[in-house]
């Protein structure tokens, strides 16, 4: 019995419950439904249903040995792993949008950087709205819920940093908010475009045709070090480490290992080499290191997020994080087109990263066909990164 417990304590490994998920969770993502799918965020409901489950059952006994599915030291686990599937989606879009992306900076640049800081502006405000309505509803527990329908780890971070005692009501409200922020902004990059009766195939020809532009001339006596582009993938994360852990003083603001690393892979993207070591990577490599990310940042943060989805849910404080969620993209969209007079993919796109959602934005390469998208996520993430951030700790601290 001694060693069918230990048996079934090695099955339940942190390596065989991360697989699992992911198997799970292409299962659910392959469902359809009337054409609407989830996509690789099946991998996050699978994630976060685990959560829930580990949340009743957190271990239980097999032949008198306690086999363990959830405590501290795995949350910590998970949160690492969820780290490096961010640093690496976010660099890999950075790749990707980096030889097109400073080409493009000046042309419409402005028109991102204004859809990240009204999507976040937008959000703030229906989160002041809140707090101001509802006499229960605590700042800490209300810019959980803004952070969680922004699915912005930053902002959670540092509405944390000045909550004092209220950073567990700030951890509570993110994950009450986290489910719809991601499903949410999935399915409405994949809606918007039957709502509006868009012709998907003719839109793509159009988009990529308006956005093909020669790469520039790189030198043609560059030399790889690895076939598969390791050398500049892992270059871009550590400088995107160095990079985000530079804090802005007085408002001890940092971009974050998310925010560095996107920076980074524009950059290495953008010039394509070192000297004469070839920095250029494979778009199906780019593509197989997106995809890979974006599944361990969906099972590293669900299965926590499915663990404080149980313990604090409240139907109130679902439906303020679900409206904080959709006000803002609704709000944004109807903005990007008619002020900003923005294609269907690039409106999409800028949403995608003023919501700062990595999930959508890998919905919206599915229903768009085409990685072009990712530039207009690039040039609005940043700017949405620092204002939620910014957001987060004036709320908590004026209110």
């Amino acid at each position: 019995m001694d060693y069918l417990g230990s048996l079934v304590n090695s099955i339940f490994s942190m390596i065989f419950v991360i697989f699992l998920i992911g198997t799970v969770g292409y299962f659910l993502g392959a469902i359809q439904v009337k054409g609407i799918s989830l996509g690789t965020a099946g991998v996050l409901l699978a994630a976060l249903l685990y959560g829930v489950f580990t949340s009743y059952v957190p271990s239980f006994s097999v032949g008198g040995t306690e086999v363990l599915l959830f405590d501290a030291g795995i949350k910590t686990k998970f949160s690492l792993v969820s780290s490096i599937g961010t640093a690496m989606f976010v660099t890999s879009v950075g790749f990707i949008a980096g030889p097109k992306f400073f080409r493009n900076f000046n042309r419409s640049m402005m028109s991102y950087v204004y859809m990240g800081m009204i999507t976040i502006g937008l959000g703030a405000l229906v989160t002041v709205a809140f707090v101001c309505i509802d006499k229960n509803l605590s700042p800490s527990m209300a810019v959980g819920l803004m952070t969680g329908a922004l699915t912005s780890t930053p902002g959670l971070s540092a509405a944390k940093e000045v909550a004092g005692e209220g950073a567990d009501m700030v951890t509570a409200g993110y994950g009450i908010a986290y489910l719809f922020g991601v499903l949410g902004v999935v399915f409405f990059v994949q809606l918007m475009p039957r709502i509006l009766r868009i012709d998907i195939d003719k839109e793509r020809a159009r988009f990529v045709a308006a956005n093909t532009i020669e790469a520039g001339k790189i030198k043609r006596s560059l030399s790889k070090v690895d076939p598969f582009g390791f050398l500049p993938f892992f270059l871009a994360v550590t400088l995107g480490c160095l990079i985000g852990a530079v804090k802005i003083p007085g408002i001890n603001f940092s971009l974050g290992n998310s925010g560095g690393c996107l920076i980074a892979g524009l950059l290495v993207g953008h010039f394509g080499h070192m000297g004469r070591i070839d920095m250029r990577i494979e778009k199906a490599t780019l593509n197989f290191f997106r995809e890979l990310g974006l599944v361990l940042f969906l099972i590293g943060a669900g299965v926590p997020g499915g663990v404080n989805f149980i313990a604090n849910i409240k139907l109130a404080y679902f439906i303020y994080g679900a409206l904080i969620t959709l006000i803002p993209m609704i709000g944004s969209y109807f903005i990007g087109r008619y002020v900003f007079k923005l294609d269907i993919f690039n409106n999409l796109g800028s949403i995608t990263g003023g919501m700062t959602s990595t999930p959508a934005l890998g919905a919206l390469i599915t229903t768009a066909g085409t990685d072009e998208v990712a530039a207009s996520y690039a040039a609005t993430y940043p700017v949405a990164l620092v204002f939620v951030v910014i957001a987060a700790k004036v709320i908590i601290q004026v209110f």
